[in-house]
């Protein structure tokens, strides 16, 4: 009897990577997270070991496979954190620690790129996309110039999850989605634009091959078999971006649907069926996993990793309490954030803790708290900490719905995703903030590497596209707005979105 087919989906995350496996019919059969360091060198500066990534996916595989026992691995796919820079030398050897999406290092070179290209007007035509600190050519430029003998041994630049592609496959590549995220790639055209590379001083040959995340780039060597326990040949994927594929696992395929991802970063996202121009440069618009279509997004850089913040720097008696009591910190948190007013009795917590990119894009942004008095405890701290972020990701939204008003019209509702979708608290704020309906899909807590699980499934040909996982894709929860609440949120929110303004002399040195 033929075994039915599942699929393993790999998701290189800031903090971890997590690993799924996903059955033809939808079911999830297993997820494991392996977390890894973070290093901060200097402040604003953020890295990680590549090995960490490939040790930790290895152990995460060990844990997952032997759920598939009873089905066959027809296909992996991938899915990371976007603009992390992975500079190889000729041995395809890591030449130094990569840096992260949320690095602020490169506003010298971000500016540089831009002049280069003869304006941002100039910069928009060519890409669609500004030239961000977080996107990776910036950090190409700026190991030339402050890592002159690293940048001469590099022969290729991928991103993070391209890594373990390359461990598992021996192939270096990337996909569309994670391409667009290094702002020298011609969105519209849907390739990398040399011209522009070559004005920066980079050399395009150290650029990747640009693949379709439907597309498929080899097979498991058997070298990574042994080490991994994936059956040698099993077809990989392309893969897409986290940003961008997290939006495929909550079906936003077409637009309609509004998602927030509550990662470590956050995004507001939908999906489009066709190029749009990106006014200002103020959102991303970057291809999708679906060839031919494109995704709308702002991504803000401290969502779920503020209330990590939180628990990390203030939260140590919650993380020793849920030891003993056998309970995360973050629930014993919501626990008291839940006993405070909606609004947090007019604390209200700024979340640029490694600067900002949308609506807001400012890399000497700084986080703080506005309007603190005596009377505030720990739970007002927590709660206005999840407020914050639901704020600022309101801010993102607006933008996206005043650009192309057109096309959210009757959206009616938020589909939240990420590791903080899990809290019912949290989605209570949104749904308050937002007045609309938020609902969580089966598979949304996954982050990317359900998404990568249905990419993969669309490349073997379990499925024929994306389209037709939409229905795998499940209601969960909803929650419904207190009307009661609207006016206490609107309120806090237009005192929120002028903080920024008023602050930000003092963030300038």
């Amino acid at each position: 009897m033929t075994k039915p087919a599942c699929l393993i989906g790999i998701d290189v995350g800031t903090s971890g990577v997590k690993v799924l496996a996903l059955a033809n019919d939808g079911q999830i059969l297993a997820t494991a997270i392996e977390e890894y360091p973070l290093y901060t060198p200097h402040p604003g500066w953020t890295e990680q070991d590549p090995q960490d990534w490939w040790q930790a996916t290895v152990k995460a595989l060990k844990h997952v496979l032997p759920a598939c026992i009873d089905y066959k691995i027809s296909g992996i796919g991938f899915s990371g954190q976007m603009h992390g820079m992975v500079a190889l030398d000729d041995d395809d050897r890591v030449v130094r620690r990569a840096i992260l999406w949320n690095d602020q290092r490169t506003e010298k070179q971000c500016q540089e790129i831009t002049e280069k290209a003869g304006g941002l007007d100039k910069l928009l035509s060519f890409t669609n996309n500004q030239m961000l600190t977080g996107y990776t050519g910036g950090k190409i430029l700026w190991l030339k110039q402050e890592e002159p003998d690293n940048y001469a041994k590099v022969r290729m630049i991928v991103n993070p999850k391209d890594y373990i592609r390359l461990k598992l496959t021996g192939i270096k590549a990337t996909d569309v989605s994670d391409a667009s995220g290094f702002g020298f790639f011609d969105v519209k055209n849907k390739c990398w634009h040399e011209d522009l590379i070559r004005a920066s001083g980079l050399n395009p040959e150290i650029f990747p091959p640009v693949v379709e995340s439907t597309d498929l780039t080899g097979e498991i060597l058997p070298a990574a078999a042994e080490e991994t326990g994936l059956p040698a040949g099993t077809p990989v994927s392309g893969g897409g971006g986290d940003a961008v594929i997290s939006t495929t696992g909550l079906g936003l395929i077409k637009p309609g649907r509004v998602g927030v991802t509550l990662g470590t970063s956050g995004v507001v996202a939908m999906g489009l069926p066709e190029f749009m121009n990106n006014p200002e440069g103020s959102l991303q618009l970057f291809r999708g996993n679906s060839p031919g279509t494109f995704t709308a997004m702002g991504v803000t850089l401290a969502a779920a990793g503020s209330y990590h913040w939180f628990r990390n720097a203030l939260g140590q008696h919650e993380v020793e309490k849920g030891h003993v009591q056998g309970k995360s910190a973050f629930y014993l948190l919501d626990q008291l954030a839940k006993e405070t007013p909606s609004g947090a009795d007019g604390l209200i917590y700024l979340p640029y803790l490694t600067g900002e990119r949308c609506p807001l894009n400012d890399p000497s942004a700084r986080g703080g708290f506005i309007g603190l008095t005596s009377h505030h405890t720990k739970g007002h701290f927590a709660r206005a900490v999840l407020e914050g972020v639901a704020y600022s990701l309101r801010q993102v939204y607006d933008l996206i719905a005043d650009g192309m008003s057109g096309t959210l019209e009757g959206s009616g509702e938020v589909v939240l995703a990420g590791g903080g979708a899990a809290s019912p608290l949290w989605r209570q704020i949104f749904a308050d903030l937002f007045q609309m309906p938020v609902r969580t899909v089966y598979g949304s807590a996954e982050g990317g590497s359900f998404g990568a699980a249905l990419v993969a499934g669309v490349a073997v040909g379990v499925w024929p596209d994306l389209a037709a996982t939409v229905p795998l894709i499940k209601p969960e929860s909803e929650t419904l707005p207190n009307p009661d609440n609207k006016d206490v949120y609107e309120k806090l929110y237009q005192k929120y979105v002028k903080m920024y303004g008023a602050l930000k002399w003092s963030f300038e040195d």
